[in-house]
């Protein structure tokens, strides 16, 4: 995946997805004593930028592909965006689910006409999508594909269209597709520009990655922020980590959720724990920025339900966070 190829997806995916604002936030500016932008990316169809990568992958499909339709595997903003691209180009899509997931990821990708299959485990779920996958159906991964990332990398192009003189950029990590293609399209052209990662604690798979130098298989997910919840990173998006990005930060759940609250009655947006981490992150390298810096925080979701609020604030409460 290059440069060429965001720009491609770009020009492909323009009638099916929205150009998601970005914003300068005062209030962000004057807490960290910088400049401040916020990419609305949760007002993406589906809440969230995976709608990019999923249409970027179907409209690139051939007929025959189509025609057989697909198969995900996802616990819940790519199971939506690929229930909804699904519904627009016609294609049969089946996804498979962790029985556990939230009934609101449940009821929203059923609401875009795709079947749903619940297994007990991750682990489960993929390897039902490998059997269907064996029967004929395309199976679209969640983030281990170069026009799926191609297509996530479209929201690094619109920051540097938006914000030429963006100096930092700081991106949620889940499996690295985002982080990949946002940080290849930036670098590509902005190379002095900083691109930092952030992960939350009990779903750091890229960090743990970058430390062994190749991927490595989380024992289980702990963390709330469960969009960010894959159990490994790729050989692909672990390479462009390398290549890319400063650092990896990896903050709390508590303070995701401390920022979420904050994010929520400042902002006036209510975002996933998997998105206010950069905020979070933010807090946490205020030291590199200077009063003259334009940094970009990436807000990629906003599928939190209002049973998540309550059980957020019952988790700041115990750990007695204000």
């Amino acid at each position: 995946m290059d440069i060429q190829d965001i720009t491609s997806a770009q020009e492909r995916i323009a009638g099916h997805v929205r150009r998601t604002p970005l914003h300068r936030s005062d209030t962000l500016s004057a807490r960290l004593k910088t400049n401040v932008y916020v990419k609305y990316e949760l007002f993406q169809k589906t809440g969230s930028f995976k709608a990019r990568g999923a249409f970027n992958k179907m409209i690139g499909m051939t007929e025959a592909e189509r025609a057989a339709g697909v198969v995900a595997v996802s616990g819940g903003n790519h199971a939506q965006a690929v229930a909804y691209a699904s519904s627009v180009l016609g294609v049969e899509a089946i996804i498979v689910m962790p029985d556990n997931t939230p009934e609101n990821y449940l009821a929203a990708t059923r609401g875009y006409g795709a079947e749903i299959i619940l297994e007990s485990s991750i682990a489960g779920a993929f390897a039902r999508a490998a059997a269907l996958q064996s029967e004929g159906r395309i199976f679209l991964h969640p983030f281990d594909d170069d026009e799926l990332m191609a297509g996530q990398g479209t929201v690094g192009l619109e920051i540097v269209e938006d914000l030429p003189d963006v100096t930092d950029v700081i991106v949620s990590i889940g499996g690295g597709g985002l982080a990949g293609g946002v940080s290849q399209a930036v670098k590509s052209l902005r190379p002095h520009t900083r691109v930092w990662g952030v992960e939350t604690v009990g779903a750091d798979a890229m960090s743990q990655a970058l430390t062994a130098g190749h991927p490595i298989e989380l024992a289980a997910i702990t963390s709330i922020a469960k969009t960010l919840g894959a159990p490994s990173v790729s050989v692909r998006t672990l390479r462009l980590a390398q290549q890319n990005l400063e650092e990896v930060v990896v903050v709390p759940d508590s303070e995701a959720v401390k920022e979420l609250y904050f994010i929520a009655e400042r902002l006036k947006v209510l975002t996933e724990p998997a998105a206010s981490c950069t905020l979070a992150a933010a807090e946490r390298l205020r030291a590199n920025f200077s009063a003259d810096s334009n940094v970009v925080l990436i807000l990629c979701g906003g599928n939190t339900s209002i049973s998540n609020i309550c059980d957020y604030r019952q988790m700041l409460d115990s750990n007695n966070v204000r």
